[in-house]
């Protein structure tokens, strides 16, 4: 069933091309789980071989991305967190979840949105709590579109060299997906790396003794 969705997830992105991207990019960024691995690499891929723009469909994927982050925080920022925490589990939200997505956001705050667009499983849960937070909306945007951009372009780089190397991907989008973790698990470590760097920093500074003003 999964492998059924999963492959006209794919087929409708190479229908569609760049509204295609924009689209399934979109959903993907909401509760609708479709992995970011069998949207951009193959439309990367595609480009390559001269039927897309490869910088149109990096743009799209990051537009798309955003849009759903925005209409996540708009759902939550409009609903409160009283219902949020009362039917979240119907849409794939439990307390777990969002609890887990909050404190990322209370720990890092903007810079949280930015790293968020790069990691899994945070990726996707992002805008909910910025709009329970309410953070400031356009902020949250433009760190969400560089973010997003920033990771479809990753995608696009990485998708476009693995399927350039075994083409037989394209006829299964279970394997690309899984071929592609494994692969771009590098980056994700790096990214983990950067914020608990960034927490160690923030930690250290906050218990570094203030000197006064010199005499």
């Amino acid at each position: 069933m999964l492998h059924e969705m999963m492959k006209a997830w794919f087929d409708f992105t190479l229908e569609w091309g760049y509204l295609g991207v924009f689209t399934m990019m979109a959903l993907e960024s909401t509760i609708v789980p479709i992995p970011s691995e069998i949207v951009m690499p193959p439309a990367a891929y595609w480009a390559v071989q001269g039927r897309f723009s490869l910088w149109g469909v990096i743009l799209a994927g990051g537009l798309g991305s955003t849009v759903g982050s925005s209409l996540c925080y708009g759902f939550t920022f409009t609903v409160g967190r009283a219902f949020v925490n009362r039917w979240g589990r119907f849409f794939l939200l439990p307390p777990d979840r969002l609890d887990l997505a909050e404190r990322w956001l209370n720990q890092f705050a903007l810079g949280g949105v930015f790293f968020s667009r790069l990691l899994p499983v945070v990726r996707h849960l992002i805008g909910f709590p910025a709009g329970l937070l309410r953070f400031p909306f356009w902020s949250f945007v433009g760190v969400t579109f560089v973010g997003s951009t920033l990771w479809c372009s990753v995608l696009a780089w990485f998708g476009a060299k693995t399927i350039g190397q075994r083409p037989d991907l394209l006829e299964d989008p279970t394997a690309l997906s899984d071929v592609l973790k494994q692969n771009l698990l590098w980056f994700v470590l790096l990214v983990v790396g950067l914020g608990a760097g960034w927490t160690f920093v923030k930690w250290y500074g906050s218990r570094a003794p203030r000197r006064g003003p010199a005499a």
